[in-house]
């Protein structure tokens, strides 16, 4: 066997040496170059994966706060619409109450007008029945050709009186 391994140009000092300078080397490798490499690239590896699982959790929490907020403004549709058909119906009542009393003031203003005007009414058949007597006491008396007596007027006037009541 030495005899092949002479014949391939192998020599076994030179083979120890090197299988032991390449362990060395190896060892020295992994020791300083790729564990601190390996590790750099697992604590990577492990950020990457926090990252992602980070990225998943803010997407569900983005969800839910987007599920929250339509849930919030829905409400508060809900709650503006109810307002809005509140103070449409508040408005209704004050206008109606506003017309009502406009009404009443009208009703009592023609009512007031009413009274005003009978009471001018009364107040000129009165003034025109004073007159009427009057006339009709100043009529008698120059038809009658005489003056009349305290007494005389006084009857006329009650006639006079009773046929215009009647």
């Amino acid at each position: 066997m030495q005899e092949t391994l002479n014949h391939l140009g192998i020599d076994w000092k030179e083979l120890l040496a090197q299988t032991i300078n390449f362990g060395i080397i190896l060892f020295v490798l992994s020791k300083w170059a790729y564990g601190p490499v390996l590790a750099m690239l697992r604590q990577r590896r492990e950020r990457i994966e926090e990252s992602m699982n980070n990225a998943v959790q803010i997407k569900q929490e983005l969800a839910r706060t987007e599920v929250m907020q339509r849930e919030v403004l829905d409400k508060a549709n809900v709650q503006a619409n109810k307002l809005i058909e509140e103070a449409r119906a508040a408005a209704a009542r004050v206008q109606e109450q506003e017309t009502q009393k406009a009404i009443a003031q009208a009703e009592q203003i023609v009512s007031k007008a009413r009274e005003a005007a009978a009471l001018e009414r009364q107040r000129m058949l009165t003034d025109l029945k004073r007159e009427v007597v009057t006339l009709v006491v100043q009529t008698t008396g120059a038809v009658a050709g005489k003056i009349l007596t305290a007494e005389d007027q006084q009857r006329l006037a009650e006639e006079t009186r009773r046929q215009l009541a009647a």
